[in-house]
């Protein structure tokens, strides 16, 4: 089965996809039940409880304000921060939430329940959430697991996430996609573009990707235009502002030479506003959200393709990223809590390198190529946020993995698209090493940088 490249993609809020995003669509379709039963006036109390790594640096990520704000109704893709930032001021004082933007329910962040030592068997990513009438009755009780990407999963339903569809273009493997792809003598890109237009019109395609590309780069202008410190008490200093100032100093003419320093800016400058809870493109996650806006800069920016015809550049770049990107959402995981860091900005520098690829010309086996390397060379990537926040090793991080992916399209389109790894064989490479992977290494903030850099506190 194939996953949307607009589900891959999907306008969202920061800090973290899994622990912030996930959470509050889960909070938002539990109201939602309530109130499709007719429920909501009949509650009086909700309970919460957050498990395993959402408990360990729920904090830090945001997941107990996000769940608050879902309870009430909000979604990720609509609500403006500054309406965020208020409603939160409210739910402050008040502690006592809308419930489906209805019923007044007492519940604040310090009454959620945290048991990070308990993984539920599911995904690491597990949270409960029960609705109680006056009498004591349970009214309604659901888990959700947020199983990356801001992809929710309920306890009842099959793993395979239910955003994905069946077309005769849909595919399962790369093997799968290269045979689609040489049978009908098309790019990657277009063989994604033909499963979406069993959805959607050749108009509404462009112009929902167009609008995910500008919703890139307007995150990226804001974090280049703002300055001090990112939230929490790592007293991290946003960097972007600064670096554009000199950069553009240096660099007005938009020399090649520069290219690598602008790649850098724009993901420093999209992951500070992903941690600070700004608005934010999910691609495929939070955490590795400045990688794909970063090479795709690149791509517009640097390449004939780009300077030639920027919108095109853009929605082939997007559905060629969007067709690698569903591989690994299928075969393996994009969730950092289940299978670290390679999981998330391992596989977003491999959806960019093959987006690229194909934009500097490649065949579907170069393509590939590059989507493999930008992996096998991501692997064992461990997820160990210091302080459990999205800030360190988050934010350079994407910049030294967008690079990377410009690199793995470069060595790709040098070779004639022959390689001995597979991208099918990689990801099932970057499964099982996961798998394997100790849990302090899977966003817990146990292991790592999060334990040797000497910080006395981690906001859980």
């Amino acid at each position: 089965m194939t996953i949307s490249v607009f589900e891959l993609f999907s306008v969202g809020i920061g800090p973290s996809s899994s622990h912030t995003v996930g959470p509050m669509r889960a909070a938002a379709r539990f109201a939602a039940d309530l109130a499709a039963r007719d429920l909501l006036d009949e509650v009086t109390g909700v309970r919460v409880d957050l498990y395993g790594s959402l408990a360990a640096t729920g904090a830090g990520h945001g997941t107990m304000s996000a769940i608050l704000l879902g309870l009430e109704g909000f979604q990720p893709e609509t609500i403006e921060t500054e309406e965020m930032e208020r409603r939160l001021e409210q739910l402050r004082e008040t502690r006592t939430i809308m419930l489906g933007g209805a019923t007044p329910i007492p519940l604040a962040q310090d009454q959620i329940g945290l048991h990070p030592q308990t993984v539920l068997a599911r995904h690491p990513n597990g949270m409960t959430v029960a609705a109680n009438a006056a009498d004591g009755r349970e009214l309604h009780r659901e888990t959700y697991f947020s199983i990356g990407g801001g992809f929710v999963l309920t306890e009842s339903e099959p793993h395979q996430n239910r955003s994905t569809s069946a077309s005769p273009w849909s595919f399962g493997s790369a093997e799968e996609l290269l045979a689609l792809a040489d049978r009908h003598d098309l790019p990657i890109s277009e063989v994604m573009l033909n499963h979406e237009l069993t959805t959607r019109s050749p108009e509404q395609v462009r112009e929902q990707l167009l609008h995910i590309r500008d919703v890139m780069v307007a995150c990226q202008d804001r974090g280049i235009s703002r300055d001090g410190q990112l939230p929490g008490n790592l007293r991290v200093r946003r960097r972007a502002r600064d670096w554009y100032q000199r950069l553009d100093a240096e660099d007005p003419n938009r020399d090649p030479e520069y290219a690598e320093d602008w790649v850098n800016l724009v993901a420093l400058a999209v992951n500070e506003e992903n941690a600070s809870g700004g608005r934010i493109v999910t691609a495929p996650t939070n955490g590795a959200a400045g990688i794909i806006p970063a090479v795709l800069h690149y791509a517009l920016h640097y390449t004939r393709a780009g300077k030639a015809n920027p919108d095109d550049t853009a929605v082939k770049f997007l559905l060629t990223a969007g067709a690698i990107g569903s591989l690994y959402k299928e075969r393996a995981s994009i969730s950092g809590a289940e299978v670290g860091c390679q999981g998330e900005v391992g596989s977003a520098a491999s959806m960019a390198a093959g987006g690229l690829a194909e934009i500097l010309g490649g065949t579907t086996s170069q393509v590939e190529n590059a989507a493999e390397i930008a992996m096998e060379h991501s692997l064992g990537l461990t997820c160990d946020p210091i302080g459990g926040l999205v800030q360190i090793p988050c934010i350079e991080r994407n910049a030294i993995s967008a690079g990377k992916a410009i690199n793995a399209a470069r060595m790709a389109l040098r070779g004639d698209g022959t390689h001995l790894v597979t991208l099918d064989q990689v990801i099932e490479t970057m499964r099982s090493t996961g798998m394997d992977m100790s849990a302090k290494y899977k966003e817990t903030s146990t292991g790592g940088l999060a334990v040797n850099v000497p910080v006395n506190f981690v906001e859980c």
